[in-house]
């Protein structure tokens, strides 16, 4: 086995390709901070990984994060975002990314392992979110102040306003990107 394909195996390489998945509820959007960084609120997400197809991606990591099982996924979006990862990156910096909405059914089990405080957002608390993420990207706030109160992960912002659940400016966009 190469290196590469054993650190994939291992889940320490990235396969530079994401899928992010939008749980919504009566009380709003399922975010939660992660248990491991970038810090920040986000909704499911994870590395396609061996799983096979975004899809197939989607539904592993809505049940592994969250406990919850998709009844139907429909794509949003699909488009490269130049976003760090914890993995050891080989090749360019960032992610293709797939965003899904998925209809789900069960009881929220969220992963110890992966998620921490999940909650349902309201629209008005994920444009909140988003502002704090724009203040910590202008130095208004430190890593500890945004850790200690995340707004959103910075690589939402722009797959939450492509998707029209939060409004910035491309300014504030552009501002955010400099922190992904």
């Amino acid at each position: 086995m190469t290196t590469a394909a054993a650190s994939a195996a291992d889940g320490s390489y990235c396969d530079h390709t994401s899928v992010g998945v939008l749980v919504s509820g009566p009380q709003g959007l399922l975010l939660f901070e992660r248990a491991t960084p970038p810090a920040g609120l986000a909704p499911v997400a994870g590395h396609i990984d061996q799983h096979g197809s975004p899809q197939q991606a989607a539904r592993n990591e809505v049940a592994e994060e969250v406990g919850l099982t998709v009844t139907h996924l429909h794509p949003l979006l699909a488009q490269w975002r130049p976003n760090h990862c914890r993995r050891t990156p080989a090749g360019p910096v960032g992610h293709q990314w797939w965003i899904f909405q998925a209809e789900v059914c069960g009881d929220l089990r969220p992963s110890a392992e992966e998620v921490r405080a999940p909650r349902w957002v309201h629209p008005d608390q994920l444009q909140h979110a988003a502002l704090r993420t724009l203040h910590y990207a202008e130095g208004h706030l430190n890593n500890t102040e945004f850790e200690h109160r995340p707004g959103l992960e910075p690589v939402w912002c722009h797959f939450l306003h492509a998707v029209k659940l939060i409004t910035l400016p491309s300014s504030a966009l552009a501002r955010i990107d400099t922190v992904l």
